[in-house]
C-alpha cells in the first residue's frame, strides 16, 4: 500500500507545482502542460503490460524494480535543467509508476480471504486517499517554503520505506510467457493517441487542429488492429481474452470508465475556480479541498464492514446520489459565496465517492480466477486512468466554452439602455462609460461569465453522477454470484 500512496501522492503533489515550474523553466502554458502529459501516456501504454512482466518476473521482484526505477526517476525530476529534461524524466517514471497500483491491489487481495476481501479492499482505499488528503497541501507547502523540486524528492522517503515493505510480499513463481509484440504496439499507439487528443485536444481546438486529427486517426487505427489482433492471433494475447466472459468484470469496467466525469469533474473545476476567479493562497485551497480525501476514508470504513451484508449495487447507487447532491450544492455558488460553502459539500462527493470506489472494486475482480488478478488488475485501472482522462478533457472544454459562451451572451446586452449598466454607472458616479469605468466593467463581466461556467460544469456533473445510475443493473447482484460455479477468485481496482 506504501507504493500506492506514493504514487497518488506524487500525482496530486506535482499538479500544484505547476505554475512555480513554469515560471522557473520559462515555459508557456501550453509547453509545461506536457509535465503532466508524458506521465500519463508512459503510464498509461505500459500498464496493459502488468500482467506479463508479472508473470516473466515475479511480482516481488517487479513489484521492487518498479519501486527503485519510480524513486530514481523523481530525483532526476527534481534535478532537471530544462523543460526537456524534466519531460523525459517524467516519461521515465510513467514507465515505472504504471504497475505500482494494480500490483498493490493485487498484492492485498491475494494475501485475503474470499470473505474479507472487501475489508482489504477498504484499506487499500484508505492509502489511496492520502493523496487527494495530503497532496495539494503538502505540495502548496513544500512549493512555497523551498521549491518545486521537492515536490519529487520528497518521494525519496516514502521510496524507501515501500522498498522495506516489499521485501516483504510473497513471491509468485516466474514462468515464461511470450508476448503479441504487435498487439502491444497496436495498444500503444491507440492509448498513446487518445491520450495526446484528451490532453490537448481543448488548448489546440480540438479537430481544427492538423496534429489533433492525425493523432486521432492514428488512434482509431491502433485501437482496430488490436482488436483484430486480438480476435485472430493465437499466440500469446496481450491479454487473457477470458477476462471478457466475465460479466461483472466487464460491467464494473464500463462503469469505472464512465465515472471518469463525476468523480474527477470536481476535483479539477474547484481549484481553477478558488484559484483562479476568488484569488485563493494555493495553502487555503488545499486546505478546503482536504474534506474530499477524509470523508472518503470514513465512508470506505464503513463501507469495508458492509460489504458481504448489504447489495454492492445499492453501496454504489448510494455514493453516485451523495455524490450528486454534493455537487448539486456547488450549483449555486455565486461571486459572494463564503469559504465554508465551498467546504463543505466536498465532503459529500468525498463521502460519495469512497461509497463507490471500494464495492465496484471489489465486484470487478469478485469471480475472476486468481492467475487473472494482475493482468485484470492493469486493464482495470487503464480503463479507470482513460475514463479519467475523457473526464477531464471533457470539463475543460465544457469550463472554456461555457466562459466565452457566457461573455458573448453578456456583452451582447452592453448598451446604455440596460437598466444593470444604468444602475452600475450610478453607483460609480457617473452617467457616461469613461475609459476606466469600461476597464472595471469588463473586468466585471469577465468574473460573471467565468462563474457561469463553473456553474454550468457543475451541473454537468450532477448529471454524470445520475446517469451512472441505470449501468449498475449490468452488475450481476450478490445472490446471483453466489450461485455461479465456484472458483478462486481475487479482486483489485
Amino acid at each position: 500500500m506504501a507504493a500506492t500512496v506514493m504514487q497518488v501522492l506524487d500525482t496530486t503533489i506535482v499538479n500544484v507545482a505547476l505554475p512555480q515550474m513554469q515560471g522557473e523553466l520559462g515555459a508557456t502554458s501550453d509547453q509545461i502542460s506536457w509535465v503532466l502529459t508524458s506521465y500519463l501516456v508512459a503510464s498509461a501504454i505500459c500498464m496493459p503490460l502488468t500482467g506479463f512482466l508479472t508473470d516473466r518476473l515475479g511480482r516481488r521482484r517487479y513489484l521492487l524494480l518498479s519501486i527503485s526505477g519510480f524513486v530514481l526517476a523523481s530525483m532526476l525530476c527534481g534535478v532537471a535543467l530544462n523543460l526537456g529534461q524534466l519531460v523525459a524524466f517524467r516519461l521515465l517514471q510513467g514507465v515505472f509508476g504504471a504497475a505500482l497500483v494494480p500490483l498493490s491491489q493485487a498484492i492485498m487481495v491475494d494475501n485475503y480471504p474470499r470473505e474479507q476481501r472487501g475489508k482489504a479492499m477498504a484499506i487499500w482505499g484508505m492509502g489511496v486517499m492520502v493523496g487527494p488528503i495530503a497532496g495539494p497541501t503538502l505540495g502548496g507547502w513544500l512549493t512555497d517554503m523551498f521549491d518545486w523540486r521537492w515536490t519529487f524528492f520528497i518521494n525519496l522517503p516514502v521510496g524507501l520505506l515501500s522498498l522495506l515493505l516489499a521485501r516483504q510480499v510473497p513471491d509468485t513463481p516466474r514462468r515464461e510467457r511470450g508476448i503479441d509484440w504487435l498487439g502491444l504496439m497496436m495498444i500503444s499507439l491507440a492509448i498513446g493517441g487518445i491520450q495526446y487528443v484528451l490532453d490537448r485536444g481543448n488548448g489546440d481546438d480540438w479537430f481544427s487542429s492538423g496534429g489533433i486529427v492525425t493523432a486521432a486517426l492514428l488512434a482509431i487505427v491502433g485501437a482496430v488492429g488490436f482488436i483484430w489482433r486480438g480476435l485472430s492471433s493465437e499466440a500469446h494475447p496481450l491479454f487473457d481474452l477470458h477476462m471478457f466472459k466475465d460479466r461483472n468484470f466487464v460491467a464494473a469496467s464500463i462503469v469505472i470508465a464512465a465515472l471518469g466525469l463525476s468523480m474527477y469533474g470536481a476535483m479539477v473545476i474547484q481549484p481553477i475556480m478558488l484559484e483562479g476567479l476568488f484569488h485563493y493562497p494555493t495553502m487555503d485551497t488545499g486546505l478546503i479541498m482536504a474534506p474530499r480525501g477524509i470523508a472518503s476514508l470514513v465512508s470506505m470504513m464503513i463501507v469495508g464492514r458492509l460489504i458481504g451484508r448489504v447489495d454492492s449495487r445499492y453501496l454504489i447507487g448510494s455514493g453516485l446520489l451523495i455524490g450528486a447532491c454534493g455537487t448539486w450544492v456547488c450549483t449555486h455558488y455565486n461571486l459572494d459565496t463564503s469559504p465554508f460553502w465551498f467546504a463543505w459539500p466536498v465532503l459529500l462527493q468525498g463521502f460519495g465517492l469512497g461509497m463507490i470506489y471500494v464495492p465496484l472494486s471489489a465486484m470487478a475482480m469478485s469471480t475472476l480466477p486468481a492467475r487473472l488478478s494482475a493482468e485484470a488488475a492493469g486493464l482495470f485501472s487503464l480503463l479507470r486512468t482513460m475514463g479519467s482522462s475523457v473526464g477531464i478533457a471533457i470539463v475543460s472544454t465544457a469550463y472554456s466554452r461555457g466562459e466565452q459562451s457566457a461573455w458573448n451572451a453578456m456583452v451582447g446586452q452592453f448598451n446604455l439602455y440596460n437598466p444593470w449598466l444604468s444602475d452600475y454607472l450610478a453607483r460609480m458616479g457617473k452617467t457616461s462609460l469613461d475609459s476606466t469605468a469600461a476597464v472595471q466593467l469588463a473586468a466585471e463581466l469577465q468574473r460573471q461569465a467565468l462563474m457561469v461556467s463553473i456553474v454550468d460544469v457543475y451541473w454537468l456533473i450532477t448529471y454524470s453522477f445520475l446517469a451512472m445510475l441505470p449501468l449498475l443493473l449490468l452488475l450481476k447482484p450478490r445472490q446471483a454470484a453466489a450461485a455461479a460455479p465456484a472458483v478462486e477468485v481475487v479482486m483489485h481496482e
